[in-house]
């Protein structure tokens, strides 16, 4: 069984996984925008292809980085972008590429499992795999932004990875039924911000929680998790979140985000009223029309922090009623305990589709975050054992 596992080739992990959605880097922030509401990815592949048509060459199509609708949120968050939104729009999509190097890689389909590892370790998010086709005329005729030199690519995640691994679980026992405490994988250095702080102050975190793929925590004056500011969530809300992180607190933010529609009336009238008197009207004619599914039924223009949360048996939490008795939550953020066993945290982060679970004690405060990362980190280090 070990060595079947070991075995395994990157083309096993991406049998099903559809085709990349791409854009060239000589695209603009604007196109990279309508790129993003039009695809089911959270994610668009940035590429840079110098060949025409009549040459293909497979090594002149190159995934140079990804972006997200969050990157663009950060961009259009900078200072000087507020004042004028629709020239920042028309930047190439080149400023939005991360400065950290290989958090992108091409691979082969006949690279290892323990390859594939390897280079998540060292620091890769996204590894690009080309999906090759027996007819080389279809592929022609199909030519599109998804495909590159007659041939169409898929990447493949730390998730990926890890619900592999869990297909397998057995064979790293006793170390799954083990806890995150004991294991030495809770990371107690994460990103947090005070429900009152200006959100705006967030921008950095938000942005480098977009590269740790994990989250920002939100928490009240004695340190308790009341939420948090989720790239994945902000993303739903599309550019509007730009207006509202340059007029909200932190905590406001967390509750405007907390959404997958338009924001309550109450809280766009509060973001329309502080863009006037910022003098960001432009920010108001260009993004307010953008609007969020809400989970939320209404809110007051100064929210109070909640003092307390309560730990629900499913692994989430429910804020108490110091919230606003007229706002209603639909979502909790994912939380475990120190003592609570690796499989168990790798179930909750699979079940609901994140990266990451926040550790808290019996009383909410935060102490740590787990992540793929560091689950990875130990699957690794136990395959030596099972080699």
């Amino acid at each position: 069984m070990a060595a079947r596992l070991l075995s395994y080739e990157v083309a096993d992990l991406c049998l099903g996984k559809p085709s990349l959605p791409s854009l060239s880097i000589s695209a603009t922030i604007s196109d990279a925008v309508a790129a993003l509401k039009g695809s089911e990815d959270n994610f668009i592949s940035v590429w840079s292809c110098n060949h025409s048509k009549d040459n293909l060459n497979s090594n002149d199509c190159v995934c140079v980085g990804k972006i997200c609708m969050v990157d663009i949120i950060c961009y259009l968050c900078k200072e000087e972008n507020l004042l004028s939104p629709s020239l920042v729009l028309q930047s190439p999509v080149s400023v939005l590429l991360s400065k950290v190097k290989g958090l992108v890689k091409h691979v082969e389909p006949s690279s290892s499992l323990l390859e594939v590892i390897d280079l998540m370790l060292q620091g890769a998010q996204n590894l690009v795999v080309p999906i090759r086709s027996n007819s080389k005329r279809k592929q022609l005729q199909k030519q599109s932004s998804t495909t590159h030199n007659v041939c169409e690519f898929c990447w493949l995640t730390l998730e990926d990875v890890i619900r592999f691994l869990l297909c397998s679980i057995g064979l790293f026992s006793p170390i799954p039924t083990l806890s995150i405490d004991s294991l030495g994988i809770i990371s107690t250095e994460f990103l947090v911000i005070g429900s009152h702080s200006p959100a705006a102050s967030a921008v950095g975190a938000i942005y480098r929680s977009l590269l740790d793929q994990t989250s920002v925590a939100v928490v009240d004056d004695d340190g308790i998790l009341i939420g948090e500011i989720s790239p994945s969530t902000l993303a739903a809300c599309g550019t509007a979140a730009t207006a509202a992180i340059a007029t909200l607190s932190a905590g406001e933010l967390m509750a405007y985000i907390d959404c997958g529609g338009d924001p309550a009336q109450e809280i766009s009238r509060v973001v329309e009223a502080r863009l006037k008197e910022r003098n960001l009207e432009k920010i108001l004619d260009k993004f307010m029309t953008t609007t969020c599914e809400p989970r939320i039924a209404s809110l007051d223009n100064d929210l109070p922090s909640p003092r307390t949360t309560m730990m629900s048996k499913s692994g989430r939490y429910s804020r108490s009623s110091s919230y606003s008795a007229q706002m209603v939550r639909r979502a909790e953020e994912i939380v475990c305990h120190p003592g609570s066993s690796l499989v168990a945290v790798m179930v909750q982060a699979i079940a609901h589709r994140v990266n990451y679970v926040w550790v808290i004690e019996d009383d909410c405060s935060v102490v740590g975050i787990v992540t793929f990362f560091n689950m990875l980190e130990i699957f690794r280090e136990n395959l030596e054992s099972i080699i």
